[in-house]
């Protein structure tokens, strides 16, 4: 059976309300009244019961995996689509297996399954909501171009806001950004959230950090600015841009799409598995390299705040699966059916050179200028100083990669240290314009791959 993908985070859930009143109306699960019965498919399909009015639950159900975007089902009598209890259904399915289960933990009820059966059963047939429905699930291509061009228009707006902003900020100039805090950003999150471009905001709050981050912090933050300038254009320009950019841009504001690319099966050699951790959301990257095929590209899975992801793949072990790739110029994919359970490999990774991997990383930005590194297998480093830092140099050359800052902070660093002992050795990791992050590393002699992360 064929996965989905990660479930959604609250942000891209809230940038679907169609205003900012229904925002705050679904901004938490509960909000909407108390939900029970609520379960999800590997196709797509969410539901639950909400106990809002004397009258009975309200029956909500969501497709979250149709093509042209998501689509809502609900018997309660409001007119907006999506309603209050759709976004609270989807906030709910955000925080994980434990808030909506997936599979034989969460069997579908009639009423979902046959909404569910019929949507997927007539693609072409225009059910509207029903009696009392929100009437936001309707498969009508017509109906669902509609709501793409309302999303494409707030999402316009808000880039057109974003700019002034931007503009704004670097007229009154970057050192009264200090004394401005947080609220600055978080004011102007919001309103991109409002606009139903997550990406925009989860970059605009990636601003916020930047000037407590020590010396040369006005020089950071001009080129994140920078950065989001550009992306704003190329949204407001997009029509203008190759296919595969557009899709980038798309991509990259926060426009969350299914994965169209056509299944690969493959043996995948699983590279790395790490996590990051922010208040809100836990997200964990697993890197995986066909063996056959030769392509390095990333799996994502997330969990609310304090829950661990539920994708978890042992480092140095291969994968007989299929995967199919998203949208855009990225390295994600999404895990298909998998043939058999992850076994040991004694296959490893073939190499580049330091040169190489950043003549690779520039090569990159030329498709997604908002990348900020990529997977590298680098053959025959040691681990040297530099300055008060540390970099990885070719053995038999004359350059060398600094570390990212992050790098050399983890215990990680030190077992490469160790395991290399002057000797050359093979390291997995993410290289871009901060540096390079080793995250898996072979010893010299044969052996087991040892994480670095």
């Amino acid at each position: 059976m064929t996965q989905t993908g990660a479930r959604w985070t609250a942000d891209q859930v809230l940038a679907l309300a169609p205003d900012a009143a229904s925002r705050r109306a679904g901004s938490e699960p509960g909000a909407a009244g108390p939900w029970s019965g609520t379960g999800c498919s590997e196709e797509g399909a969410v539901w639950g019961l909400c106990g809002a009015g004397g009258s009975g639950p309200y029956r909500t159900v969501v497709d979250v995996a149709d093509a042209s975007g998501p689509a809502y089902e609900c018997s309660c009598p409001s007119r907006k689509s999506p309603c209050k209890h759709a976004l609270g259904l989807l906030l709910l399915w955000s925080e994980g297996e434990a808030a909506v289960p997936t599979g034989a933990k969460g069997r579908a009820p009639d009423w979902a399954q046959a909404w569910f059966a019929a949507r997927r059963g007539h693609p072409r047939e225009d059910r509207g909501a029903g009696a009392g429905g929100s009437g936001a699930g309707s498969a009508d291509p017509e109906a669902a171009r509609r709501r793409a061009e309302r999303r494409a228009e707030r999402i316009t707006a808000g880039a057109t806001e974003l700019e002034q902003r931007l503009a704004d900020l670097l007229r009154s100039g970057l050192a009264a950004v200090d004394q401005a805090g947080y609220g600055l950003w978080e004011e102007t999150a919001a309103r991109m959230v409002d606009a139903q471009a997550p990406g925009l905001a989860a970059r605009v709050r990636e601003l916020e950090t930047i000037p407590a981050s020590g010396p040369g912090w006005p020089v950071r933050l001009l080129e994140e600015c920078a950065l989001l300038h550009l992306l704003d254009q190329g949204w407001l320009h997009r029509e203008r841009l190759p296919h595969a950019l557009a899709a980038t841009v798309r991509t990259r504001v926060g426009l969350t799409r299914s994965p169209d690319g056509p299944p690969v099966r493959d043996d995948w050699l699983v590279l790395a598995q790490y996590d990051v951790v922010d208040p809100r959301l836990t997200t964990r990257r697993v890197w995986l390299h066909g063996t056959t095929s030769g392509r390095t590209a990333l799996l994502l899975s997330y969990g609310a705040a304090g829950r661990a992801p539920d994708l978890s793949l042992p480092v140095g072990l291969a994968l007989d699966a299929e995967v199919s790739a998203y949208p855009g110029a990225g390295q994600r994919l999404a895990l298909g059916e998998q043939f058999a359970p992850p076994v040991p490999t004694t296959v490893r990774p073939g190499g580049v050179t330091t040169a190489e991997a950043a003549a690779r990383y520039g090569s990159a930005l030329r498709d997604d200028p908002w990348l900020d590194s990529v997977p590298v297998t680098l053959e025959g480093v040691v681990p040297a100083r530099d300055g008060a830092s540390w970099q990885l140099a070719d053995a038999d050359g004359d350059t060398a990669l600094p570390l990212t800052p992050t790098a050399t902070a983890r215990p990680g660093w030190w077992r490469l240290v160790a395991l290399s002992g002057g000797a050359p050795v093979k390291v997995f990791g993410e290289c871009g314009h901060h540096g390079f992050t080793p995250l898996t590393a072979w010893p010299p002699t044969p052996g087991e791959p040892v994480r670095l992360c």
